[in-house]
């Protein structure tokens, strides 16, 4: 039996909400987003086995942007901006690794769409450089698309055209979570934000 007067052990659902808080709605908003999109990394290779094939193995390299994504909410406890940053600049990292590896036939070039969406909406009207700095980041990757060489994996054109239909509706899903989580901020619906 345990002692009353000893706290109780926070779950690791306590923890992660601990984790995850932050007085900056926006910030806290992009640190759940981070570790939603961190969660899925590793369920990312079973998604391409089972609906992909090819060289589904080769997403390993996508597990390059997980420690970024997970740093978001660290990040946003030191410089909110800076950590509501992070959140877009991992996923158009990750965005470039993804290309090189899968080729740009595999549509993961669309999530740099949720990654300026990000930009767009976690930011204030007074941290408009922040929001261009997302903005020309992204836009730099799309100017790679043609200058990554052969891919690191090998598919299909029907392999291509099942990773293609996969990307698209992850980052439909995607786009559909950082609406509801920071347009909804920006529209006055959550908590009150300043600017």
């Amino acid at each position: 039996m345990s002692d009353p007067a000893l706290p109780a052990r926070p779950s690791p659902l306590q923890r992660l909400k601990a984790y995850a808080a932050h007085p900056d709605p926006l910030a806290e908003s992009c640190n759940w987003i981070a570790l939603v999109v961190a969660s899925n990394q590793p369920i990312y290779p079973l998604y391409l086995l089972w609906i992909v094939g090819g060289d589904w193995w080769i997403s390993v390299w996508t597990f390059l942007s997980t420690p970024f994504f997970l740093a978001v909410p660290a990040v946003a406890r030191r410089h909110a901006a800076m950590g509501r940053a992070l959140l877009p600049l991992a996923g158009i990292g990750n965005g470039i690794v993804s290309a090189k590896a899968f080729g740009v036939a595999s549509g993961v070039e669309l999530f740099l769409v949720a990654c300026s969406l990000i930009g767009l909406l976690a930011f204030r009207r007074g941290e408009g450089r922040w929001t261009l700095g997302i903005f020309a980041a992204a836009a730099a990757a799309l100017l790679l698309h043609d200058h990554y060489g052969p891919p690191l994996g090998r598919f299909d054109a029907g392999q291509y055209a099942a990773f293609f239909r996969l990307n698209a509706y992850s980052v439909a899903g995607l786009c559909f979570v950082i609406l509801w989580s920071l347009g909804r901020l920006r529209l006055g619906k959550g908590r009150p934000v300043s600017g």
